[in-house]
């Protein structure tokens, strides 16, 4: 009997692993899905945190398209949702759901692993996010991006020593990214340094 209950344990986690959870988020749907995995929300929660962190600073979300992303979400399954009274005024929930979780998750591993210097958007997104990750997919994710970055620098000044004898107007288009690049290498050194020393744990209380 044990033998067989290993087996059913280990198919269903195979099962789990295999499912898909390559569902493309959208910019503003990652962020929206972000904050809902946090804790269960309704619009008004997620704008005024949108609100409080200063997240329009630096992404094109309205409030308006919050609800249509969260009916989106839900179609989708990537959240869950129920009605509550609150005040007098009945209000809906949205909770992220166990697919939901697994795409949010996959998304902010590739968004950081993959970051070489554009789409920034979503690298910030990604990077509020980084405590969803363990540890060692942290730095794996800030690793592998410290390379793609490397190698975009060393593409940028091998074009650079090709067109060393034009303009500034030409040189700068590669002298300005290579030292953004670099800094960028400089900064995520500097977090994968305090990852290792266990820097990201999720503190909730600072979420909210």
């Amino acid at each position: 009997m044990i033998l067989i209950y290993n087996k059913i344990k280990i198919i269903y986690i195979l099962l789990k692993m295999s499912e898909k959870t390559d569902f493309e988020l959208s910019h503003v749907a990652f962020l929206v899905l972000g904050l809902v995995s946090e804790q269960p929300s309704h619009g008004k929660d997620i704008n005024k945190k949108i609100e409080d962190r200063g997240m329009r600073s630096w992404t094109a979300i309205g409030k308006s398209s919050i609800y249509g992303v969260l009916k989106i979400l839900k179609e989708n399954k990537l959240v869950d949702s129920w009605i509550e009274e609150e005040d007098n005024r009945v209000i809906k929930i949205y909770k992220i759901t166990e697919y939901g979780f697994r795409v949010l998750k996959n998304k902010v591993y590739n968004v950081l692993k993959k970051y070489y210097g554009r789409n920034g958007e979503d690298f910030y997104v990604a990077f509020s996010m980084i405590p969803l990750l363990s540890i060692d997919e942290q730095v794996r994710a800030i690793s592998g991006s410290i390379k793609k970055l490397s190698v975009h620098i060393k593409e940028l000044e091998d074009m650079l020593l090709q067109n060393s004898k034009m303009p500034l107007n030409v040189r700068g288009l590669f002298i300005h990214p290579i030292k953004v690049l670099k800094t960028d290498i400089e900064f995520l050194k500097e977090v994968l340094e305090e990852i290792k020393n266990g820097g990201t744990k999720y503190d909730k209380k600072a979420s909210n």
